[in-house]
């Protein structure tokens, strides 16, 4: 399905360096960025927040997928990797690549690596915004049982939060803050144990950056993760450990999301857990973080019907949900930096 490419001119001059932009989604223009109070609250200081540009991020996930499936120790994961540190390093101030040694559940060993993107190094006030980059190596929820062991495109499951955060690195370069933000793309985040039996072979990366942070000593005020952020239709629930080890967060960023009009993708409902890298940042670095995550209603998996499937691809991205979580983390971002959330 083709979109107008309405890209700004920055983002078309960043884009072309690094790979050539492909036709876009159609888009309504986006509003003025008022910052509304929420209900019964005391007015706050106006914010500057940049508008999101979705089509950007749309463009950034055509390009991971361009690398093919992106799990450990295959060509698409190298490739990606190189682009990801290529990427970043046009907009923060330094990018760290932490490498690791993994094993999958099923006993085979790989590289990994979390890629850090840090703004601001030398600020003490910091935040942590975070996505997996790696795809899953089986579609075992795959309706063709011929095809379960085959990696998965991972176009939400994964891309999407590295898309929607890459748009916000470069909106970092562009209107500067004065917080300190780390961009944590973690890796061997989707290659675990699906039967319930072992959660700690879930989010690897994640578990190793918190037990070995790229700082020595470092904290921040709270973290923010994405997944599976992209589809049509996305329901973020207020996910059971988000709720457990970072209420206030979750509750501010939800009420903001729908004083911003987002409120129907932003469902003050809340969830059951779900072990996800925040889980593992919350426990073992004590950083609070939440998940804004996909729970669709009456979903069998409860994710979304291409969840660990091939159909888990390009045309399952959705540009509105993009806009809206985009939006959404910027204004939490902007409105830190400004003193006015928290």
């Amino acid at each position: 399905m083709s979109m107008k490419n309405r890209l700004t001119i920055l983002s078309l001059a960043f884009l072309a360096v690094i790979f050539t932009v492909v036709s876009c989604k159609d888009e309504a223009k986006p509003e003025p960025i008022a910052q509304e109070t929420e209900k019964d609250a005391p007015p706050r200081q106006k914010v500057n927040v940049p508008p999101f540009q979705a089509d950007s991020a749309y463009a950034f996930i055509e390009k991971q997928l361009s690398f093919g499936p992106r799990n450990p120790n295959s060509s698409g994961h190298k490739q990606c990797k190189e682009w990801l540190h290529d990427a970043m390093s046009q907009w923060a101030d330094e990018v760290i690549l932490q490498d690791f040694k993994a094993q999958t559940y099923r006993g085979e060993s790989f590289d990994a690596t979390n890629i850090i993107g840090v703004f601001n190094p030398d600020a003490t006030m910091r935040i942590v915004l975070a996505a997996h980059w790696d795809t899953r190596f089986i579609a075992d929820y795959d309706p063709d049982e011929s095809r379960q062991e085959e990696p998965i495109p991972g176009a939400d499951d994964g891309a999407s939060g590295v898309g929607v955060l890459l748009e916000i690195a470069r909106n970092l370069k562009a209107f500067p803050i004065e917080l300190g933000v780390d961009i944590i793309f973690f890796d061997a985040e989707d290659q675990g144990d699906n039967s319930g039996r072992n959660s700690e072979s879930w989010c690897l990366g994640a578990q190793h950056w918190a037990r070995n942070p790229h700082k020595k000593g470092y904290t921040a005020e709270f973290g923010i993760l994405l997944d599976m952020v992209g589809s049509k239709g996305a329901r973020f629930t207020m996910e059971g450990f988000s709720m457990q080890f970072a209420p206030q967060l979750t509750n501010q960023i939800w009420n903001l999301a729908q004083s911003m009009g987002y409120g129907g993708y932003f469902v003050k409902t809340r969830t059951g857990p779900i072990t996800d890298d925040h889980y593992f940042v919350n426990t073992i670095a004590k950083i609070p973080m939440t998940n804004i995550v996909n729970r669709p209603e009456d979903s069998q998996t409860g994710f979304g019907w291409y969840w660990h499937t091939h159909s888990d691809n390009i045309d399952v991205i959705n540009i509105p949900t993009l806009k809206a979580v985009g939006q959404v983390v910027l204004a939490t971002v902007y409105r830190t930096n400004n003193g006015t959330f928290m």
